[in-house]
């Protein structure tokens, strides 16, 4: 049987998730805020279906033209709005056309918040990499209609590995490196602007057994948002490592968490702290610094853990997985504030934060005060008269009645 919580939710406050799921669906969930009352499934956008299942995705949250991209199984990129899921651009992936299987699938994908490689207003740029290692940043044109919208002419293309398989990747929150590892692959840092290799991981010596660990990363993140030298990686081996390129090719602090590989990493925005969840549900928060385990998170996950993200603003996180349930944690209690059960195996989840500031937004342009007392005139006049009306009828009636009674009365007399 699965291990599921018994615990009871709280509730979370008011905020705006996206989550992806193996049959391409992306469900947007919206909670309210209120005292014990579980956030919903608000819009579905998207028909099942499994060749479309989501591998990587990435969203530009701001307030004003926010962007979200989707990389799919059959090798396509969608470019949409995160508002209303209108797909603003689409594009296939030539590497993995030209082969024409599935080892080649797309396992990462960026999209850039600044402009880049001379693109226009109506443009955006996207970072891909394959599983063999090919990288490509390319500009993809936004267009109302998908027939006008596809790739410009700039683009780079370089390849981060020679041999095995990429699995992981993430962009800096400058937007200026890249790291990419995976099976086979130590972790490579690569500067964008250049697409030049400028730091290579060494793996760690054998341990006291003589037993060297194979090269297998599956997740990683970079540990601050103003350093880009220091990032932390979990391997198949159940290990997270954290390394330090301005002092030295091997790890830096080296642990072991639970039993089973290390599926998702995510960074906390003081930068000293990370989220870790693995193969078996077991979510946890660790202090980078000392490698010491701050807690487990309250209430068991009952499958694999494929997708932790922090709030930019406020005191939660969100992780999903193989258990179809998107779960909302506080960060300080590390207590369960909400689940959502979505059916689906989800693949990965994102925040919308700035959607309260987009709908206090809305009322203002909607509404005129002239129009507004106009309205409420012509729907008071209305009322007066079907009132008047009623009370004139309702004083015939009777009226009618007392001289049909008076006549019957004198029709008697007359007869006496």
């Amino acid at each position: 049987m699965p291990r599921t919580t018994t615990l009871e939710c709280p509730g979370c406050p008011p905020l705006r998730a996206l989550t992806f799921d193996i049959l391409g669906l992306i469900k947007v969930i919206e909670g309210k805020g209120e005292q014990k009352e579980a956030p919903k499934v608000v819009e579905r956008w998207g028909e099942p279906d499994a060749s479309r299942c989501v591998l990587a995705t990435s969203i530009v949250d701001r307030e004003f033209d926010p962007l979200l991209g989707v990389a799919r199984k059959n090798g396509s990129i969608d470019v949409l709005s995160p508002v209303n899921g209108d797909v603003r651009a689409s594009i296939s992936n030539g590497s993995q056309n030209e082969t024409g299987s599935e080892d080649n699938s797309l396992v990462g994908l960026h999209l850039f918040g600044k402009e880049r490689l001379d693109s226009s207003s109506r443009s955006c740029t996207l970072l891909t990499c394959t599983r063999k290692g090919q990288a490509s940043m390319k500009c993809v044109k936004m267009s109302k209609s998908l027939e006008d919208s596809g790739s410009e002419g700039t683009q780079r293309a370089w390849n981060v590995c020679g041999s095995g398989s990429i699995l992981c990747s993430k962009v800096d929150a400058d937007e200026n490196y890249a790291l990419f590892g995976g099976k086979g692959v130590e972790v490579n840092v690569w500067d964008l602007n250049q697409c030049a290799k400028v730091w290579t991981a060494k793996s760690p010596p054998k341990n006291s057994l003589d037993i060297f660990t194979p090269t297998w990363f599956t997740s990683a993140t970079f540990l601050c948002k103003d350093d880009h030298r220091k990032f932390v990686a979990g391997t198949n081996s159940h290990q997270v490592r954290l390394y330090d390129i301005a002092a030295q090719r091997r790890p830096v602090i080296s642990f072991d968490f639970r039993e089973t590989p290390i599926k998702a990493v995510a960074e906390d925005i003081d930068g000293q702290t990370i989220y870790i969840g693995n193969g078996s549900g077991d979510l946890a928060s660790i202090d980078i610094r000392t490698g010491k385990l701050l807690g487990s998170f309250l209430g068991k996950c009952s499958g694999s853990i494929r997708s932790i993200v922090r709030h930019p603003e406020l005191p939660m996180i969100a992780s999903c997985g193989l258990d179809s349930y998107l779960r909302i944690w506080d960060v300080k209690s590390r207590q369960l504030l909400s689940a959502v059960f979505l059916k689906q195996h989800l693949s990965s989840v994102v925040f919308d934060s700035k959607f309260s500031a987009r709908e206090a937004q809305v009322p203002p342009q909607q509404q005129d005060p002239d129009e507004t007392l106009q309205m409420e005139e012509e729907e008071e006049k209305p009322v007066k008269r079907k009132k008047a009306s009623k009370e004139h009828s309702g004083s015939k009636k009777p009226k009618t009645k007392k001289k049909s009674k008076r006549s019957k009365g004198d029709s008697r007399d007359a007869a006496a």
